[in-house]
């Protein structure tokens, strides 16, 4: 029989996918495409709910490999205890790093220089000037230092930025210099000026910034969170806005979608996006090459790319 594969983009707009395969469209809609039963490959839907994501995942007797199109993959994770042994989780590293990080420094400068002020003096018509902190000069530290957190390094590097600093789950030595253990941070953090969250969500990293993490960054510190909303406790973040010793930029919160009448809304010195790091127009070229690659890999039997774990493993 030949394999079905589930993509959440049409087969006839990715070039370079391999023959051999039965490509089904689905992207979340109500009814599936084919029998999940029959489902070899599962491309997850790209910014649909978890619900939705693993809506037919318990029926995928057959699978071997669940792709994600996103960074992280813990709206899935709930819905793996469902599959057989052996299926290979896979992410997408190497689609998000240029968007999430373009997005990463826009939120930083934006806060730092004040644009939303600017914004909302412009639609009053008002003139208002004066001195905002700069980029440059400052001290950055990323935590989370994966492909992304790269990333955003490589897009601090021209702005003039004192110094960053990088943590990560485990120590290690990069060509740009030392990678810090996590448990470094209570250390690092009274030195930043910046504080940038890019790290995957796990049971390690929830609730990560909480009261005590937030309590050692620097009066006038930026907090940064550009990884998953429950990294960071939100009512601990809203105190230490509400005081006025913190500012911050987020792209992801707890809840999200952040509903109406939420405090952080209108908390001082935020500025919050809608989850926008990844979906640009530099998503889409990207998404296609890395699942041409994979399912070419997987036709032709070779190790798949961005394999976070195995079922049963």
């Amino acid at each position: 029989m030949t394999p079905d594969v589930w993509l959440p983009i049409r087969a006839d707009e990715i070039e370079g996918l391999p023959d051999g395969l039965n490509y089904r469209f689905w992207d979340g809609g109500q009814d599936f495409p084919a029998d999940p039963a029959v489902c070899a490959f599962y491309v997850v839907p790209y910014m649909k709910p978890p619900a939705v994501s693993q809506r037919p995942m318990p029926g995928m007797t057959s699978v071997q490999v669940v792709q994600t199109l996103s960074a992280g993959v813990d709206h899935v994770l709930p819905s793996l205890g469902h599959l057989r042994p052996g299926v290979q989780l896979c992410n997408a590293r190497g689609v998000h790093e240029a968007s999430t990080a373009e997005l990463t420094l826009a939120l930083i400068l934006a806060s730092l220089r004040g644009i939303p002020d600017f914004v909302r003096a412009q639609d009053k018509g008002e003139w208002r000037s004066g001195f905002r902190p700069a980029l440059a000069d400052k001290s950055v530290l990323i935590v989370g230092y994966g492909s992304i957190g790269a990333a955003i390094e490589d897009r601090l590097a021209p702005f003039e930025v004192a110094r960053v600093a990088r943590v990560a789950r485990s120590e290690r030595t990069m060509a740009r210099g030392l990678v810090h253990p996590l448990t470094e941070l209570p250390s690092l953090l009274p030195e930043a000026d910046v504080v940038v969250l890019s790290t995957p969500l796990t049971k390690d990293t929830r609730g990560l910034v909480d009261a005590e993490f937030l309590s050692r960054m620097k009066d006038g510190a930026l907090l940064v969170n550009v990884a998953r909303g429950p990294v960071v406790d939100t009512k601990a973040l809203l105190a230490e806005l509400e005081s006025g010793r913190l500012t911050a930029a987020l792209d992801v919160t707890d809840p999200e979608p952040l509903p109406q009448g939420h405090p952080l809304w209108h908390a001082p010195g935020v500025l919050i996006s809608p989850h926008v790091g990844g979906p640009t127009s530099a998503f889409m070229p990207r998404a296609k090459r890395l699942l041409a690659d994979q399912l070419n890999r997987f036709v032709n039997r070779e190790p798949l790319r961005n394999v976070v774990l195995t079922t049963g493993a």
